[in-house]
């Protein structure tokens, strides 16, 4: 199949790739979504001047690093503070409330990329009193990605929306009051990091390594395949407590999963699940 930037993407060259990135990195990209794991590789190949995918997995035989950078155009690593307000809104309005009644609250973000979302999190959990007896446990495939996230840098130019997001979401004080300006850069407060622990873990195949009251995944299982997704959602019904809360992306659902009637939608017209 040839993309949008020319390549021909033959489909046995697609899945004698993915194969082998599996075998020899153990990272497990075979269940997701082809489409987007076409556009992907295009990318890549135009990155790294490889001509087919052939050329493409000789060289990550050849140059172990090239698997850094291919790692880095594979998984989604684009988000905002407090992206979607009002997910956050009713993550401050209703779903807080009944966290208030675990002496202790465990939260696991899943996907969490460059850590904006996991950021988010904790400023929410400060300004509603939650943080100190909260362990947030922020995953990603990508140790690039949890590289960021753990320096909490993000571009100067990025905080007005960043600001109008979290003023949208209820905030209750001042975003400013989370991060100093230097040198073109937003550079967050390490005291938010406190009661974060970040670690490498895969949804494609490692398994639940703690339970928790709160899940966050949100636009990560777009990109999976529905095997995949099935997956994923059983290790967040897996790891969440009974009653405890799923949050999801604007486009995701649980509809046609194996796992649905482990949960109840909560709000209409948000992302958001509760398990049963």
């Amino acid at each position: 199949m040839t993309t949008e930037a020319g390549f021909d993407l033959d489909d046995g060259e697609l899945s004698l790739l993915l194969e082998a990135i599996y075998l020899r990195f153990h990272y497990d990209f075979r269940n997701y979504a082809r489409a987007s794991l076409r556009r992907r590789l295009a990318q890549a190949l135009l990155r790294l001047r490889c001509e087919t995918l052939s050329h493409l997995q000789a060289r990550l035989f050849r140059e172990p690093e090239v698997f850094t950078l291919l790692l880095q155009v594979l998984t989604v690593q684009v988000s905002d503070l407090f992206r979607d307000p009002p997910f956050f809104r009713y993550l401050r309005e209703q779903i807080v409330p009944e966290l208030r009644t675990y002496p202790s609250l465990k939260v696991w973000v899943a996907g969490c990329a460059a850590g904006e979302e996991v950021f988010s999190l904790s400023i929410l959990l400060r300004e509603e009193g939650l943080l100190d007896r909260a362990m947030i446990y922020a995953t990603d495939i990508n140790p690039e990605a949890l590289r960021k996230a753990e320096a909490g840098v993000y571009a100067l130019e990025r905080v007005p929306t960043f600001t109008e997001n979290h003023r949208a979401s209820g905030g209750r004080s001042s975003l400013s009051d989370y991060y100093t300006a230097a040198y073109g850069s937003a550079v967050l407060d390490r005291s938010l990091l406190k009661r974060v622990v970040f670690s490498d873990h895969s949804l494609a195949t490692d398994n639940v390594f703690a339970e928790v009251q709160l899940v966050l995944c949100r636009n990560v299982l777009i990109y999976f395949d529905k095997v995949l997704q099935s997956r994923a959602i059983g290790l967040f019904k897996d790891a969440l407590c009974r009653r405890g809360f799923l949050g999801l992306g604007s486009r995701e659902s649980l509809a046609f999963s194996a796992h649905a009637a482990a949960f109840k939608r909560t709000f209409p017209n948000e992302q958001w699940y509760r398990r049963w």
